[in-house]
């Protein structure tokens, strides 16, 4: 027992506990309600890690989840091996490295496994759902996140992945609005959307009146009788 709390409050175990605490704590708030999953995707951009189409809360999670475990296992092994001087630091070193590579490796299989669940570019899904009109289900979107509920040509609901290019001076895309795909990002697994101009009727459609039928007139033509006495 004492090995293990040495594992986890020494270096290198000690910098991914410290961050699974902050983790810890940040799903503690969203499970109250105080913040959402995706409050950070707007200022992060996990596509130049190669951990693009994944919420960057869940991202980091599943890295210090798998690199404190790494790192706690390491350190455990390290103190039965009876290291000392250099050796320990340099073994320690490498094992924060290692950590961090194998938290890395655990979230972008995550990306992976995300992105093959998402409508491809060789997906006809992918391809059915271009020029589609669907409702945006997030708080807005931007270049680097959002998501859009769209209908399959099959009746089938989907969520989506969709981004709005930062340099459309049309309005921007907010919770409830309607975005047409209108072309799809195979790297990213992701769709450009834009805002649609989409009318729904406001109130129920007024009743079809049907016109009195024509009452041939005594000289033989077809004029309405507004009064045949």
């Amino acid at each position: 027992m004492g090995e293990l709390f040495g594992a986890v409050v020494g270096f290198p175990g000690v910098v991914f506990t410290s961050a699974l605490a902050v983790v810890v704590c940040f799903w503690l708030l969203v499970a109250v309600g105080v913040t959402r999953t995706d409050c950070f995707d707007e200022d992060a951009d996990l596509d130049v890690v190669g951990l693009g189409g994944v919420p960057v809360s869940v991202a980091a999670s599943l890295f210090t989840l798998a690199g404190w475990a790494t790192g706690v296992a390491g350190s455990a092994a390290t103190a039965r091996a009876g290291l000392t001087g250099m050796a320990h630091a340099a073994v320690d070193l490498g094992l924060l490295l290692a950590s961090a590579c194998v938290g890395w490796g655990a979230a972008r299989v995550l990306a992976r496994v995300r992105a093959r669940r998402s409508p491809g570019a060789s997906d006809p899904t992918a391809l059915a759902l271009l020029g589609s009109v669907g409702t945006v289900r997030t708080d807005g979107v931007g270049v680097d996140s959002g998501q859009a509920e769209v209908a399959t040509r099959d009746g089938a609901v989907v969520v989506v992945e969709v981004r709005q290019d930062p340099s459309d001076r049309s309005a921007a895309l907010a919770l409830g609005s309607a975005a047409v795909l209108y072309a799809y990002d195979a790297s990213g697994a992701f769709f450009w959307a834009a805002p649609a101009a989409v009318r729904l009727p406001k109130g129920p459609r007024p009743p079809r009146t049907h016109a009195h039928p024509r009452e041939r007139s005594s000289t033989g033509h077809d004029w309405p009788c507004a009064d045949c006495a």
